[in-house]
């Protein structure tokens, strides 16, 4: 248990996500470890080798001097190139080395985190994002591993977890920027709404109600007269959120209602990671 109680279901659900994810490439054959994901550009391999580099800099690890290739396609700004450099530096490792620094990363970080004696609100400064609390970088950090965690189970076909408890603190997480992404981001029209009506282990109904002023809110209140309607299932929901899906890709499970012009600005904007 942590001396941080408060930080104790956020710890709990990093450790089911990450566990799982070593359980998931314990076995894996080398030719398993190239296997493509839906994280552009990104092998099982670089998964894994993003989540043990951010975990090992969670824990203070320096970070590798490395130099990048300039045929990565998949780099297009600074924050893809600071994740890549602890990808790329590990590209040529076997299979035992990876299950090796994985689980020796897990063990470390699991006893950093019950012993933490920082308060939750205590500012740490992330590279990436920037100041923010303790108790959010821990959110942030399972919401990672969680969707890195489906990321690898699409790619080896293994499904799984999608009601765990990293999973809750993700949807939780994408919940959160719905505001962000339907009023700063799509630019929907103010005293306007938007309903996303979820189906599945998690399921949801939120409303995203922009004000006059352009300022978007989030409530589990249903609209009479939004201006656009989503509904699909909760995996559907988290890849397209998450930009491991395309409208194309999912119409076969994406129902949509609303004017072609405010749903398409939408789905443009949906996705929250970078």
């Amino acid at each position: 248990m942590s001396e941080r109680p408060s930080l104790q279901p956020s710890i709990d659900a990093w450790t089911h996500s990450i566990e799982a994810i070593s359980e998931l490439v314990a076995h894996l054959t080398e030719g398993e470890w190239n296997s493509r994901t839906e994280c552009p550009g990104w092998s099982v391999r670089d998964i894994v080798s993003h989540v043990i580099g951010l975990e090992s800099e969670a824990l203070g690890d320096p970070r590798p001097i490395h130099t990048l290739p300039r045929d990565l396609y998949h780099v297009t700004d600074e924050i893809s190139r600071y994740m890549e450099v602890q990808v790329d530096v590990r590209r040529h490792h076997t299979g035992p080395e990876m299950t090796g620094e994985l689980e020796y990363t897990i063990i470390r970080r699991s006893r950093q985190l019950r012993n933490e004696k920082r308060a939750p609100d205590h500012v740490i400064n992330s590279p990436v994002f920037g100041p923010m609390s303790l108790d959010l970088s821990l959110r942030r950090r399972v919401f990672d591993c969680w969707v890195h965690e489906q990321d690898l189970r699409r790619a080896l076909d293994e499904p799984g977890n999608l009601d765990s408890p990293a999973a809750e603190i993700a949807r939780d997480m994408m919940i959160e920027e719905l505001p962000a992404a339907i009023a700063d981001r799509a630019k929907i029209a103010p005293r306007s709404a938007v309903v996303f009506d979820v189906s599945g282990p998690l399921e949801f109904l939120r409303t995203v109600r922009v004000d006059e002023e352009g300022r978007g809110s989030v409530s589990s209140s249903p609209s009479l007269g939004p201006v656009a309607t989503f509904t699909t299932d909760w995996e559907t929901y988290a890849r397209l959120a998450c930009g491991r899906m395309r409208r194309r890709r999912a119409a076969e499970r994406l129902k949509i209602e609303g004017e072609p012009e405010i749903t398409n600005r939408i789905l443009a904007n949906f996705s929250i990671t970078p």
